[in-house]
């Protein structure tokens, strides 16, 4: 019996994505589990995978449609069924398809030449995430790569093509290599407009959102992470690169731990209830180009800390790709953003609604400390966690960070 695959909902505020391109095409075989077709939303490209087994009797839209979450988008059942046509109401052309010249930028293109990195953020190129992210590794000037997805979007194989057949005009060039880092040279002296992406649009609409109707509050504690950082050394002195575990990990994993103490920060408010979320899934804010990601270690409280390293690394690399899956993205149910690789001292995080606490961590460092009486060298990270006062407040809060304290500065106790 045919069965009709419609457009998934990935995270609560999902109204509608992108079919970027199909995978299979009509005639083809497909197992349960098999990836139908590539999907654009507001936080990435996602790779659909088949509820069902056979063949595809149907592709319902187009490539380059947008269509609206739980619509039909295909078909698939037996070899030579027969099925009904389907009318797919709501579902209409992506609009930036079409030519719009007064949403051009202002400003003129630039030559090979001048152009760096810009040409992977103007508004006038149409590329997908992954293509974006080849283009820059390989420094390619997307203004001079033809495209031959949907709408003349361009997609990976378009640039690997022009890699390949040694088109040397879609290179970008450094004009003077050799110049010293701090010399500014200004090339164009015209404003430029640049059309924000989809998710950094996305960010926008959610964080404003969170900001004037979450009333927030603040705890800040200071951490000491001399045991921490030895119990790293040790660990990854008995591993391979591609295995070592990173500060995050152990303060994902004591964040969760915390959280079975605290069961009211792992939570959401709904009316004039609030639910406490029997599972603990933290959240683990990845940047990807054109913003910010959130992946989702599931049940974070029940895994050791290589697993939560590993899922990290795997979650992220997909999210820089724009492959992430469906359950990458989905379930949260507390979040933390971590900046500490770029010697940050301390910073604030905006609440990831429906959730009712977020935890922004800064970078652990060397620093003078006295102790005894005696001053000398240990290491010290803060971290400021943002709660939903509707929820919580700030007793339960600052108890909560004592929990995490215990956990960081005797890392053995999540060894156990």
């Amino acid at each position: 019996m045919a069965e009709t695959i419609s457009m998934p909902k990935l995270g609560f505020d999902m109204a509608e994505g992108l079919l970027v391109r199909w995978v299979k095409q009509v005639g083809e075989n497909i197992n349960k589990g098999d990836v139908l077709a590539e999907i654009e939303t507001d936080k990435a490209t996602v790779e659909v995978e088949s509820s069902a087994s056979g063949v595809v009797l149907q592709l319902i839209v187009d490539q380059g449609t947008m269509v609206p979450v739980n619509a039909p988008i295909a078909i698939v059942g037996n070899a030579g069924e027969q099925v009904s046509s389907v009318e797919v109401s709501g579902v209409k052309p992506k609009v930036d398809e079409k030519p719009a010249p007064q949403t051009q930028p202002m400003a003129p293109r630039a030559t090979p030449v001048q152009q760096t990195s810009s040409p992977l953020e103007t508004g006038s190129v149409k590329a997908s995430p992954l293509a974006k992210k080849v283009a820059r590794d390989n420094k390619v000037n997307l203004a001079n790569v033809q495209g031959t997805g949907p709408g003349g979007r361009i997609i990976r194989k378009d640039i690997e093509a022009a890699l390949a057949s040694n088109q040397l005009s879609v290179i970008s060039e450094q004009s003077d290599p050799v110049a010293p880092i701090y010399e500014s040279r200004i090339t164009n002296y015209e404003d430029r407009v640049i059309q924000t992406t989809k998710l950094r649009q996305a960010i926008g609409r959610r964080l404003v959102e969170s900001k004037t109707t979450i009333p927030h509050f603040y705890v800040t504690h200071e951490f000491k992470m001399d045991a921490l950082m030895d119990a790293r050394r040790q660990i990854n002195s008995f591993v391979a690169d591609d295995n070592k575990v990173s500060v995050n990990d152990f303060i994902l994993k004591g964040v969760a731990l915390s959280l079975r103490q605290f069961p009211n920060l792992n939570a959401t408010l709904n009316g004039d209830k609030i639910v406490q979320f029997g599972h603990i899934n933290v959240g683990v804010a990845v940047t990807v180009p054109g913003g910010l990601m959130t992946v989702v270690v599931k049940d974070t409280d029940q895994k050791t800390l290589r697993q939560i390293s590993g899922e990290v690394k795997a979650m992220a690399s997909r999210a820089r790709e724009g492959k992430v899956k469906p359950e990458d993205i989905d379930g949260s149910t507390f979040s933390t953003s971590n900046l500490g690789m770029y010697d940050v001292e301390d910073f604030i995080a905006i609440i990831n609604p429906p959730e009712a606490g977020i935890l922004a961590i800064s970078s652990a460092r060397e620093v003078p400390v006295v102790e005894n009486g005696q001053i000398k060298a240990g290491w010290r990270m803060k971290a400021t966690i943002s709660v939903d006062h509707r929820v919580s407040d700030g007793a339960e809060a600052a108890q909560f960070m004592q929990a995490l304290a215990g956990f960081l500065e005797n890392p053995v106790r999540m060894l156990m």
